[in-house]
């Protein structure tokens, strides 16, 4: 029996979860074969590596999980940006096996922008600070 998958820790769910190639229809239309999966962890993986530009082992360690594990993730985060690219293919970000760190919110009317404890988000509306309007935290 395998041993069950470390939960790996990410800052938050990504805004936008969908990258279609111009001219295709959208992701909840497309055909399964023509979409790839990217998992919240892979997409943390880049955006630790690419946008933070940390090295392998720090990104490791915000993540929560070996050098090894934290190379594997990004090897096959990037195998499947590079086929959605070369064989134009939507990517939808969804899934995983991660846990929130800081959950993300932006207000739509006055656009302040807060993180959250996702202990705290869990309870899915919170109120803007600047403006009292309700707000929907991450969700997944």
């Amino acid at each position: 029996m395998p041993r069950p998958t470390k939960l790996r820790s990410v800052a938050g769910v990504p805004q936008y979860k969908c990258f279609i190639p111009a001219g295709k229809v959208g992701c909840r239309n497309e055909c399964k074969e023509e979409k790839l999966v990217l998992k919240v962890e892979e997409y943390e993986a880049m955006r630790l590596k690419d946008i933070e530009e940390l090295n392998q082992e720090d990104a490791a360690a915000v993540m929560q999980v070996s050098r090894q594990t934290y190379q594997r993730i990004l090897n096959c985060a990037r195998k499947k940006v590079t086929k959605a690219l070369m064989e134009g293919k939507a990517i939808c970000i969804r899934g995983g096996d991660y846990t929130v760190s800081n959950c993300r919110a932006r207000c739509p009317h006055c656009d302040n922008e807060w993180t959250e404890n996702p202990k705290i988000c869990r309870q899915k509306r919170r109120k803007c600070a600047n403006c009292g309007t309700e707000v929907r935290c991450c969700e997944m």
